[in-house]
């Protein structure tokens, strides 16, 4: 690094004077934005191996059930997968009636024509436009001038117009961005903005949005604000826009930029879910969403089941979610300290639940979000309880994963809170070992017989014939599908719903053995583990399936029990 930065680096002034007339800083936001998801083009683009049909269409539909009434699906002119998965969604109306699709294309006339194709016959449809207007694009990229700039943007509006009245059965709608805004003279913005929205013909009955991005977060999110406020008080018809803000994470403030921008009038707002999304990513859209939550506004976006979504995003963009992300992490409400976990439980012992929230070091109730109060106290070596997880990697050689670690915790709690006692590496394995690995009633494996078809149809790849016991009578069933462990799992013909597997090996030579780790749900219950540990993985998979199952049977029969005690008492 240099020893004088500023021979190299200049801050960035978005204004030659002081912004005097921000008004901003006073206000708060009290009402959500139009959200925008961007995480099939913007985060799509950004991934080492973009996403396939199958994971892009999991994903569309995840951000419909979630609540996303607008959601940018592709770049169809950049490329052949996403004109054929836009053309999958209008061809098998797959878009709900309330939804409007979003397709990316710069001002050029032969991607105009090819990005408006891609929507033909859908309901509801914007395209999205833009071309760089920042000073470094214009002398470095496109040696333009400002009213080249300005000529360009208007060209490529026409050009969006004549091809939509091509397909006069979509419901269309046009989005426009002065791309770099955010090291844009804001200026030259409102100008360009301006030609563009008087090209359209924008109106209160046929609004333009203008997105206004961060393309390259460039100074501090008030500074930000500041540009957004200006906008919005110097475009010509404020009425008949809605102004939209897509800032990105290169200083890590792009969650701050967002909210300050709402602040300073914006409308609307585009990200990724968790914070996909080119370089440092795009503002995330989940922590933006919850943030309002926790001031008491609904967002409008149903995140009630946080854990759901984050394996949706990790299985389609093929990265993992970090464990201290905001609101989703697996540890973002999980206390190791000894003090903080003495005051989660006070604070638990006197809240009451239709009494405003106020439990220390919960800013939220993670059962709003669908986590379990089991995840807040853990123990661990650090609040001298002997930490599990390690005792049982050290000594045993069993990696759990980390929703298993919380599970276990229980049992370890359990044991701690009716003996009074520690727990030693012995003690952790026995219990380890009762909770998961001798879980063989009502359901126990005898035996299987596995058959795979590379080319066959889809789900039918693989086939399966076991025998099981149920309780005393000996079952064979059958089943396919595109793995061993869906072929299983449909063999049992249960309501089962896979959340996670997880496996590695123990040991060596012929002594190795497979660890096993299934996390599914049963009919709707809550999600639990089952754990197996075997010389073939395969078999290994199996029994761990059969162990959730019966521990999920197991939990069950117990909480009826405990009703009908209640009941009769």
């Amino acid at each position: 690094m240099l020893s004088n930065p500023a021979t190299k680096y200049i801050p960035f002034k978005p204004f030659t004077r002081d912004f005097s007339e921000r008004t901003w800083p006073s206000k708060q936001i009290s009402k959500p934005p139009i959200w925008m998801s961007t995480d099939l083009r913007d985060g799509n683009q950004a991934l080492i191996e973009p996403m396939s049909i199958e994971r892009k269409l999991r994903f569309f539909k995840h951000l419909v059930q979630i609540g996303f009434k607008e959601i940018e699906v592709g770049f169809p002119s950049a490329s052949q997968t996403d004109f054929d998965f836009v053309r999958h969604l209008v061809e098998n109306d797959l878009i709900p009636d309330d939804v409007t699709i979003i397709v990316l294309t710069q001002a050029r006339q032969d991607l105009i024509a090819r990005t408006a194709e891609s929507c033909a016959g859908a309901k509801n449809a914007m395209i999205h436009m833009y071309n760089a207007c920042a000073p470094a694009f214009r002398k470095i990229v496109f040696n333009m001038s400002k009213e080249e700039v300005r000529e360009f943007a208007v060209a490529g509006t026409k050009m969006v117009m004549a091809e939509q009245a091509k397909y006069p059965e979509v419901n269309w709608r046009f989005e426009y961005s002065p791309e770099v805004f955010s090291t844009t003279e804001p200026e030259l913005a409102v100008e360009v903005c301006n030609a563009v929205a008087e090209t359209y013909g924008a109106s209160v009955d046929k609004k333009i949005v203008f997105n206004l991005p961060a393309t390259i977060e460039a100074t501090t999110p008030n500074l930000y604000a500041d540009q957004i406020e200006y906008f919005c008080n110097h475009i010509k018809q404020r009425e008949a826009c809605i102004v939209s803000v897509h800032p990105h994470n290169d200083r890590g403030t792009a969650v701050a930029a967002a909210e300050l921008a709402l602040m300073a009038g914006a409308d609307r707002v585009e990200g990724c879910l968790f914070g996909n999304g080119e370089r440092t990513g795009n503002v995330c859209l989940v922590t933006l969403a919850i943030n309002l939550y926790t001031q008491g506004i609904h967002p409008g976006l149903d995140f009630s089941d946080i854990d759901a979504v984050r394996r949706t995003a990790e299985y389609c963009n093929q990265l993992p979610i970090h464990p201290r992300h905001p609101w989703a992490g697996d540890l973002v409400f999980t206390a190791f300290s000894g003090s903080h976990q003495d005051a989660i439980k006070k604070g638990f012992a006197v809240q009451k639940a239709d009494e405003p929230w106020e439990v220390p070091y919960l800013p939220i109730d993670p059962a709003d979000l669908g986590r379990s109060y089991d995840a807040v106290i853990r123990v661990n070596s650090q609040s001298g309880k002997g930490g599990v997880a390690y005792l049982l990697e050290e000594e045993h050689g069993l990696s759990l994963p980390r929703r298993l670690q919380i599970e276990f915790s229980r049992a370890i709690k359990r044991v701690t809170d009716e003996t009074g006692k520690e727990v030693d590496a012995q003690m952790v394995y026995q219990i380890f070992e009762a909770e998961y690995l001798t879980q063989t009633s009502p359901w126990t494996l005898i035996e299987h017989q596995i058959s795979s078809h590379p080319d066959g149809e889809e789900n039918e790849r693989f086939s399966v014939v076991v025998r099981m016991k149920y309780h005393d009578e000996e079952k064979v069933l059958k089943g396919k599908g595109n793995g061993a462990i869906s072929a299983f799992i449909n063999a049992l013909n249960m309501p089962i719903e896979f959340m996670d597997y997880a496996e590695h090996a123990i040991g060596s030579g012929e002594n190795t053995k497979a660890a096993s780790y299934v996390e599914l749900r049963l009919d709707g219950s809550q999600s639990g583990y089952g754990v197996a540990l075997h010389k073939d993985i395969v078999t290994s998979s199996f029994l761990a399936v059969v162990s959730a199952i019966n521990r999920h049977l197991q939990n069950l029969s117990t909480e009826t029990a405990a009703e009908a005690e209640t009941a009769t008492a």
